[in-house]
Formats: structure tokens, sequence, C-alpha cells
């Protein structure tokens, strides 16, 4: 189906581009595509090829499609099914939507180094060709690579059946490096040469896939900005329980059947499945998001959480640059409002969903003294609002991060860079209720894409100067700091967390990161993690299957 639909409006939009600007065609293994030179920037970019496809709901993907003649890789801004916050006009949003963008530098040299990234979005929003590098191809004479894939309630549902095993989006981004692994190199690319990236939640998918032994040999070293497969909206912690919640959200009550909700996730409208946000929710978790599937015998990306993973230290080492930013939590900014005053109340519904306790009461007592870390004795108001911005900070982003470089310390791994991102520039918009400034949620990943860079001020194009010549170092050369070279030198960090860069005003190296505060929350990690389960059957469900299985054993006896 993609493949017909985008097929024919390359047809119809090839008078627009044909002979407007220079082009390059391309033979893969699907067919020819042809290429643009982009107007602003030396690069030839070829849009939407479809690299897999969407052949049933929450399964994972087939082969791509083939055509005859040449495949016009122009713009058609295709989208996976989702909450409409894009604008509609100009857009193709359609379940069958495994579409990928390939940028390349204009030379004729061959093996080049691919930068592969994963969009993020909370797992519910978001396209690839939401975060472009067409700067960093050109200046660094790399191939770029961006893609969509599935998210949300077709992405991540998790049900351990035949039919919706899970991580329907994990495997088309599996599908993707297999795509390029088999095709880059007609553009030029280096298959043995690929570097993944992602901020957010395309970080914690890069670092999920860097644990699954389906990718082993599809790429060689990877950049994770704010986002860990530790973190607790990273990987569903119950997909049963999930699955029930959202269905109830969508006005089906029949949720302890689990065969009547698997048909209804498989018979619902798309205009239903898109039609709530499955994100924001108190514990810090999302309904949708990746899962540890069920052994069904098939190809799964994980089978067990990333904690058991590192643990067992059975895993491929790659070279990672890792980090967040000094204020990632105004991510939760949104919610201040809505949030304070039930904070107040009762603070324990706001610990991250991957601690579990033994009664309520216990709940409420870690609760205490997490807030009174955070807080002291004072109530969440505007006044505290720097501290819940930290509280944020930590719980979704930091800590993830920096408990699983000392978990991959402890596992023999010392193969992370560690940094904290705490640039800000002069025209940054301070915390609400206060004159303090910080780094946003992926600022440092926003540092290396292509924004209008007309009106920055001289220090900001500084930081992205800076930012491009360390992932450049880093795709290029397998570390980010080179000699002779300006920048201080940057060696992998170790199981105390040190040394990290800093990248604020200056670019310093400095000893161990968030010391104090990661050092409380290894305390109650120790204590009460429970990590995230593969989907089980329901009691319900189970209660049917005995009864069945009991009615064929009476009907064989009286036979």
């Amino acid at each position: 189906m993609l493949g017909l639909l985008v097929f024919g409006c390359s047809v119809l939009l090839l008078a627009q581009v044909q002979g407007e600007t220079e082009s390059r065609v391309v033979q893969l293994a699907q067919g020819y595509v042809r290429g643009y030179k982009e107007r602003d920037f030396n690069v030839f970019a070829f849009y939407d090829i479809p690299y897999a496809t969407v052949s049933k709901r929450y399964q994972a993907p087939t082969g791509p499609p083939e055509w005859r003649g040449t495949f016009e890789a122009v713009r058609r801004r295709v989208l996976c099914p989702q909450l409409p916050l894009y604008p509609t006009q100009n857009t193709i949003m359609m379940e069958d939507c495994l579409v990928t963008n390939v940028i390349v530098p204009n030379t004729e040299k061959r093996n080049l180094p691919v930068l592969i990234t994963v969009h993020g979005g909370a797992f519910q929003q978001g396209a690839g060709a939401d975060e472009m590098f067409r700067t960093l191809v050109q200046e660094k004479n790399i191939i770029s690579v961006n893609f969509n894939y599935r998210i949300g309630v077709l992405g991540f549902l998790c049900l351990g059946t035949k039919d919706a095993p899970g991580n329907a989006g994990l495997k088309d981004q599996l599908a993707l490096l297999r795509w390029v692994q088999q095709n880059i190199a007609s553009f030029g690319g280096n298959p043995d040469d690929i570097t993944i990236n992602g901020c957010s939640a395309g970080s914690a998918s890069v670092d999920i896939l860097t644990l699954s032994n389906t990718t082993r040999g599809l790429f060689k070293r990877a950049i994770s900005d704010s986002g860990a497969h530790l973190g607790v909206f990273a990987v569903q912690i119950n997909p049963i329980e999930n699955a029930k919640i959202s269905a109830r959200m969508l006005n089906f009550d029949n949720v302890n059947n689990l065969t009547a909700l698997e048909e209804f996730y498989k018979t619902a409208s798309i205009d239903l499945l898109t039609s709530r946000s499955f994100a924001n929710n108190k514990d810090s978790g999302v309904l949708f998001s990746p899962c540890v599937e069920r052994d069904l015998g098939e190809e799964a990306i994980i089978t067990e959480a990333p904690y058991n993973i590192l643990k067992r230290s059975d895993y491929v080492r790659y070279p990672t640059i890792y980090g967040f930013t000094d204020m990632e939590g105004t991510i939760r900014l949104s919610m201040f409002d809505n949030w304070r005053n039930a904070m107040n109340e009762k603070f324990s519904d706001f610990l991250p969903g991957d601690l579990k306790f033994e009664s309520e009461e216990q709940k409420d007592r870690v609760a205490k003294g997490i807030k009174e870390f955070y807080f002291g004795n004072k109530p969440i108001t505007e006044d505290t609002i720097l501290e819940y911005v930290d509280y944020y900070t930590d719980v979704v982003f930091a800590y993830p991060m920096l408990r699983s470089v000392k978990t991959h310390a402890e596992a023999g791994n010392f193969t992370f860079y560690l940094h904290e991102y705490s640039f800000v520039d002069r025209n940054s918009w301070p915390v609400p209720f206060t004159n303090v400034t910080g780094a946003n949620h992926c600022d440092q990943a926003m540092a290396v894409m292509d924004e209008d860079e007309s009106n920055i001020t001289d220090e900001y194009r500084n930081m992205k100067r800076i930012m491009r010549e360390l992932w450049g170092n880093f795709i290029t050369k397998g570390v980010p700091v080179v000699e002779n070279t300006k920048l201080p030198l940057w060696p992998p960090t170790n199981g105390n967390r040190t040394p990290h860069l800093s990248l604020g005003p200056t670019v310093e190296l400095k000893g161990t990161l968030l010391e104090a505060r990661a050092r409380f929350w290894d305390d109650i990690y120790e204590k009460y993690y429970h990590g995230p389960i593969p989907p089980t059957t329901d009691s319900a469900s189970t209660l049917q299957s005995i009864c069945l299985i009991y009615l064929l054993i009476m009907c064989y006896l009286l036979l």
C-alpha cells in the first residue's frame, strides 16, 4: 500500500522538481531512487523511501516494496498514526508509514561514516524528518539516516500474544538497521562504520538496541542523549495492566478478558487509538513504550529486563556518548499547576513506577524521605519550582543514565563518555517565578541539529560548533576529542561516574556528576527497585483456559 501510494505521489511531484535542481540516482535492492540537492545545503536528500512494510498491526514489519522505473525520493511528509498535534496539511498519516530519509554529502568519496537517528517523542509522537543533520553531513562528510517507526498503541501494545507480541516499533527500528546494512553502500556509506543516536525516547531506544542480540553487527557506536533503558518511561513495567488502563480510557470495559481486549485493539479505528495521550503519568511511566517480550518462539528484541542483561554482562560493549542537561525536568513544567496540590497531599503517587513496596505505609514513608530530600519542609509551590524541576530531572532522565553508567562499569564496561549540558543562551527564558535559566530537555541534541541560525547569538553559534566537533569526531574517529584540539581531553567515565565533560559557559572536564543526588537514589533503588516484567496471562483469561481444558478432559472421558 505504501509503495503504491508514495510511488504514485512521486509521479505527481516529479514535474515540480525535475529540471529545477541537481539530482542523483542510486540503485537499491528495491529499485532505483532519485534524490535532489538541497537548496540551502551542499547535500543530496532522498526523502520518504519505504524501508519496510506494515502488513499487520502490532506485528513485526515485512520487507519493503519494490518498483520499476525510478522512485522520486522527494518529501511527502509521511507520518505514522499519532495524536494529531502536527499540522495536518501537506502530511500523509497512515498505518503503513515506514519510510526513511537519507542525506548524502556532495562528494564522490565512498565508505563514508553513517549516522542513524532514532527520533524522540515519548514513544507517542514524532517523525524521522523532525531531526535533521544536514549541516553535520556537509561539514563532517558523513551520511545521515532518519526514519519513521510505529509509535503509541500501534508501536508498543504488548499483550504477549501471537498477534500482539510487543515492540512493533522496535522491530521497525531493527528493520531499518538491516535496510541500511543492505543499501547504504549504494549511497556511498560504509555499512561497517555506523553510529546510532537519539534523544529522549530515541535515546532510550538506542540504549535498548545496544543490549539486543538481534542488532549485533548492525552498528559500531552509539550516542544517547537524555534517555536510558533503565528509565521508568523507557520500558513498560506491566504491559498488560497498561493495555487495560488505556482501553478503559478509550471506553472499552471488558478488559479482564484477554481475548476480548486483543480483539478491541485489533479492530479499533485509527482515530480512536490516536485520540488520547498516554504520556504524562504521575509515576513518570508511559503506557505504550518498549516492553520485555514474552518468549513466543519468534524473533524478539529483548526478553528480559535491561538491568538483568547488564548484571549478567551478556551484551556487546559499544563506545557511547551518554549525557543529559542540567534542567531536564523543565519538560514537566506544563504539569506543575495540575500536580502541585496533589503532590503536597500524597507525594507517594508521584514516585517512579519501577519502585515496589511491601505496603502503602512503607511507600508513604519512603515518599516522605524523598520529598524532604528535594523540598525540605517546604510545600511544593511557586517558591520551590526549581526543586520540582530537579526532582523530575533526576527521576526521569539523569538518575536512570547515571545508574546505567554505574551498572555498566560494574559489568566491566568502561566505554561511556559522560557529559552534562548546561549551556544557556542569553535569549533563553527563565523558569517561571524565577530568574534562573538552564538547559532544557534535549537541548544538547538540538545544538547539533539543523535550525535557523540567522538570529542566534555568537555564543550559541560557538556551542553548536563545539557540539558538532564532538559528535563529528566520535562518528568519524571513534572518540569525541582528538589530539591537537582546544577542547579538553575527555576520557571514558568509571563506576563512580567520574569524570564527566561539563558543556556549559566553559567546556571543562569535571569529577563525579550529581554525586549526592545519584547516591541518594542508589540507596532507594537498591532496596525497592522492581523491574519490568513480560506480559503474562491475566487471571480471568487463565480461568477461562482452565475451564476449557476441564471441558475437553470431560468430553474425552465421556467418549
